[in-house]
């Protein structure tokens, strides 16, 4: 794995930090959320970028769906809070069952 640049630990760590609040809402107010992650290809970013909550049950996940577009706000909103703009935010939200492992 090659070395990240300055710029891209910047991304990286913006990134992160967004999806860990993300992540401490949902843990709070989504039933059955587990933890969230994120990939992203940096030559592509933000495009690239897509962050994945997972919920534990199949039943959470159809439950939580009607909520996914007030989600994928959210996340929106904090990135641009770190100066990161996404052109379509409904591309780089989704609700998953998948662990990062799977």
């Amino acid at each position: 794995m090659k070395k990240l640049s300055v710029v891209q630990q910047k991304q990286q760590a913006a990134v992160l930090d967004a999806v860990t609040k993300l992540e401490q809402q949902a843990l709070v107010e989504l039933p059955g959320a587990v933890q969230c992650w994120f990939s992203l290809e940096y030559e592509a970013f933000p495009v690239s970028l897509l962050v994945r909550l997972q919920l534990t049950e199949q039943a959470q996940l159809e439950a939580a769906q009607p909520q996914l577009l007030a989600w994928q706000r959210r996340l929106s909103g904090l990135l641009l809070k770190k100066g990161i703009v996404l052109k379509d935010m409904r591309k780089h939200l989704v609700f998953t069952l998948n662990s990062p492992d799977d």
